[in-house]
């Protein structure tokens, strides 16, 4: 895959053969320190992210020259090396790379935003966004102020919390949402 600067990325990744790769809150803490470490020295933005339990999503602007694959590997690479340690277990712990898929159209970045945002409740985690804490739909939606957050992009793409949030339920009510966003990543295996 080719990188390039200014440029959005969606990047999903999965546990071995489908098997968590976050075994408790604190993994998926570890995991949003080492985004906040790793984000500024590679120069590129989070814009929307979700955690699942065996499985991630993350909507990513490169904003250097320094490609957004270098993030993802010292990234992986030292939560990897934590959850081993602590679980005393050796080997890895995902199916593979982290796979990237290059955002083309201002409609599939619209879509795989509130896709991201969707997903604990595609996975049938939680019934409602608000009980899922491992994603920032709650600074999209304004109710938190976690540092892994594109503001500017959610203004320039929604205008405001009380949008995006709309835009969201109705996508939740939609029952073609998730057909709608497949004419743009469909035979992609996408957790």
């Amino acid at each position: 895959m080719l990188y390039i600067k200014d440029h959005y990325y969606h990047v999903y990744n999965r546990g071995v053969a489908g098997n968590n790769i976050f075994y408790e809150r604190e993994d998926y803490l570890h995991l949003l320190k080492l985004v906040k470490k790793y984000q500024k020295r590679y120069a590129i933005k989070i814009v929307a992210y979700s955690l699942i339990p065996n499985h991630y999503h993350f909507l990513i602007r490169q904003d250097s020259d320094v490609p957004v694959s270098r993030f993802l590997q010292t990234l992986f690479n030292s939560y990897v090396q934590g959850i081993n340690a602590k679980m005393g277990r050796k080997g890895t712990l995902f199916e593979g790379s982290a796979k990237s898929r290059f955002i083309n159209k201002e409609d599939y970045l619209i879509y795989v935003c509130i896709y991201i945002h969707l997903n604990p409740i595609k996975h049938g985690i939680v019934n409602n966004l608000l009980d899922w804490e491992f994603s920032n739909y709650f600074e999209f939606i304004g109710v938190r102020n976690g540092s892994i957050f594109d503001r500017e992009f959610m203004i320039n793409n929604f205008g405001d919390s009380k949008t995006y949030n709309k835009w969201v339920e109705d996508s939740l009510a939609n029952k073609d949402y998730y057909n709608n966003i497949k004419k743009y990543i469909h035979n992609l295996r996408i957790p």
